[in-house]
């Protein structure tokens, strides 16, 4: 005979709900440690996920500085691509005035006024204005005196002559254009 069988039967039954107490702890430890967190392999798995993640932002983020650090180093490089090759056709019209060897002075005139108007619309084009301030009031941030002269036809304070005249490239003035000044009388 065994001892569980000399016990009375209500120890034995309080012996089994104790074992069967002790199991459901048991179970209820297992179950708050899986509903607790995941388990030491998930955890490991999602930190490399994130720092694969991180890695590829941070090699992304540097292709981008990259690509526009190139992209302005190349808008610097060829900003003024358009610009030069509108110039070339001033060029090309300077040169065929100078090709023609038997050409008289009236001709040549002609010649260099048309490559004046060419020139000149190829800076209009670009923003390039011309500042000619004759009988305009004199205006420091765009005029440059070089001195004063007294005039009977103009105010005092006026532009009697442009001797160099400005430009200004959209608004913003480029050179100040040097003029001569009606003194006071």
């Amino acid at each position: 005979m065994t001892v569980e069988s000399n016990r009375p039967e209500h120890e034995r039954e309080a012996a089994a709900d104790e074992q069967a107490a002790a199991a459901d702890e048991a179970g209820q430890a297992q179950a708050e440690e899986d509903a607790a967190g995941p388990t030491l392999e998930e955890l490991q798995a999602k930190a490399d996920e994130h720092w694969d993640r991180y890695v590829r932002a941070t090699a992304e983020l540097e292709n981008v500085r990259k690509r526009a650090s190139r992209d302005v180093e190349n808008a610097h490089k060829f900003a003024l691509e358009r610009f030069a090759k509108e110039l070339l056709a001033v060029r090309d019209s300077l040169e065929m005035g100078l090709a023609h060897e038997n050409a008289d002075a009236e001709s040549l005139r002609e010649g260099s006024e048309a490559t004046l108007k060419v020139l000149t619309s190829v800076l209009e084009r670009f923003g390039i204005v011309e500042v000619d301030p004759v009988g305009e009031p004199f205006d420091p941030e765009f005029h440059e005196a070089m001195t004063m002269q007294p005039s009977p036809d103009l105010e005092p304070g006026s532009v009697l002559t442009v001797v160099q005249k400005g430009y200004t490239l959209n608004g913003r003035l480029l050179r100040p254009a040097m003029v001569i000044v009606v003194a006071e009388a």
